[in-house]
C-alpha cells in the first residue's frame, strides 16, 4: 500500500497506521514533546503503537543533545527509548564530514555536546577555535544561550577556505513559550558574514534519510512530523509515506497551500493518528468528500459544506486545494472555509 506518487489528496488507510507500517520515524520537537514536556496523547499513543509491534525511532534535526540524553528524556516522559532508537542531524552531518576527511581530522565544532559526540563517533576530533588547525567547520544548534562569538569563530575559519557543514537549516524551533530561532537562523548569520554555502545533512536532505535507514533497518517506514519543509519534504525525497500532526509549527492554512513535495500522505490532530485508519477522500462532481464534509473550489475561494469530524473537513479541503493547485501552490482564499473547523 503506497500512496507516495499521489499528491492530489490525502490518502486513506483501511487499517491502523501502526499496523500498515513497520517503523515510525518520529520527529521530536512539536510531535512528541514541546519545551521539554510531552505533547498531549503522545505517551499513550506511542505505548500502544509499540505494544502492537511497531518499531519507534526518533529522528530529530536538533543537534544539541546526544542520543543518550534524548533517550533518557523520552524515558522520563514515559516513552521508553534506547540511545540506538534516536537518530540526530548531528550524526548525519558527522557521517557527511567523515566521508570527506581522513580519520583523526580536526573539525571546528560550532554547536552543543550532541555535535561533538557525533564527530568523535566518526573518528574526528572536535576543536573550539579557528586557530586549532581545523580541516572543516561543522555547525549545529547550540541552544538559546550559545555565545555570539561562536559564529565569529566559524566565520574566521570559513573565510580561510575551509569546507562548511551544517546539521540542518530549520529557521525555527518550537518551545514551551512559542516559536524560537533554530539552527537555520544561526546558519544565516554565518552565511551573511562569509558569503559561503554549507553542505547540509539534516531533513529534508538525503544524508539524514540515509542515516536513518542505516541505523533503523526500516523496511516499510512512515515519517511522522509537524513541519512541511523538513519532515514531510524529507519523506518525499526518501520516497516514503508521511503523517503530519498538527501539534507543532504547521497550521491548517499552510497545509492547504502546500506544494507537492510538502503534501503529507496522511494528516491528523496528534499521535493518536498512528492508532487508527484514515478515511478515504473521494471525488464527487468537481468536489471532494470526506466523512460528512464536501469541499470544492468556487471562484477564487474554497467552500466547505456539511458537518462531522473537523479533520475530515480539513482532508476534504486539502483535496480541493491541491487539485486546484496541481504542481503549484494554492492561491485560494481559505479563511472562510477553515473558520468553522476550529483547527
Amino acid at each position: 500500500m503506497s500512496h507516495q506518487q499521489d499528491r492530489s489528496r490525502p490518502s486513506g488507510s483501511s487499517t491502523a497506521l501502526s499496523e500498515a507500517y513497520d517503523t515510525a520515524l518520529l520527529d521530536l520537537d512539536g510531535v512528541v514533546y514541546a519545551g521539554g514536556e510531552a505533547i498531549g496523547h503522545a505517551v499513550e499513543s506511542l505505548a500502544e503503537a509499540r505494544a502492537g509491534g511497531m518499531h519507534l525511532a526518533y529522528v530529530t534535526n536538533n543537534a544539541l543533545r546526544t542520543p543518550d540524553a534524548v533517550a533518557e528524556h523520552l524515558t522520563e516522559l514515559g516513552v521508553p527509548a534506547e540511545p540506538s532508537d534516536v537518530i540526530t542531524s548531528a550524526q548525519a552531518v558527522a557521517r557527511l564530514v567523515a566521508d570527506q576527511l581522513p580519520p583523526g581530522a580536526r573539525v571546528l565544532a560550532i554547536g552543543g555536546e550532541g555535535l561533538r559526540v557525533a564527530l568523535r563517533e566518526r573518528g574526528l576530533v572536535p576543536v573550539e577555535s579557528a586557530d586549532d588547525d581545523p580541516a572543516a567547520v561543522a555547525q549545529g544548534y547550540g541552544g538559546p544561550d550559545m555565545a555570539w562569538g561562536r559564529f565569529a569563530e566559524a566565520s574566521y575559519a570559513i573565510r580561510r577556505g575551509l569546507p562548511w557543514f551544517a546539521s540542518n537549516t530549520d529557521l525555527t524551533i518550537p518551545g514551551a513559550r512559542g516559536i524560537a530561532p533554530g539552527n537555520g537562523a544561526a546558519v544565516e548569520v554565518v552565511r551573511i558574514a562569509t558569503g559561503a554555502e554549507p553542505q547540509v545533512a539534516g531533513k529534508p536532505l538525503p544524508p539524514m534519510h540515509r542515516e536513518t535507514v542505516l541505523r533503523t533497518g526500516a523496511k516499510r517506514p512512515i515519517v511522522v512530523g509537524d513541519r512541511l519543509d523538513t519532515d514531510i519534504e524529507g519523506a518525499f525525497n526518501g520516497g516514503v509515506d508521511s503523517l503530519l500532526v498538527l501539534t507543532g509549527v504547521t497550521d491548517a492554512g499552510q497545509l492547504l497551500a502546500a506544494p507537492p513535495q510538502h503534501r503529507p500522505t496522511y494528516v491528523d490532530r496528534d499521535l493518536r493518528g498512528l492508532l487508527t485508519g484514515q478515511p478515504e477522500v473521494t471525488p464527487a462532481d468537481e468536489a471532494y468528500r470526506c466523512g460528512g464534509w464536501t469541499a470544492a473550489v468556487r471562484g477564487d475561494g474554497l467552500v466547505l459544506e456539511g458537518e462531522g469530524e473537523a479533520l475530515d473537513g480539513l482532508r476534504a479541503l486539502c483535496a480541493a486545494a491541491w487539485s486546484f493547485a496541481g504542481s503549484g501552490v494554492c492561491g485560494l482564499e481559505t479563511g472562510k472555509a477553515l473558520a468553522g473547523l476550529g483547527l
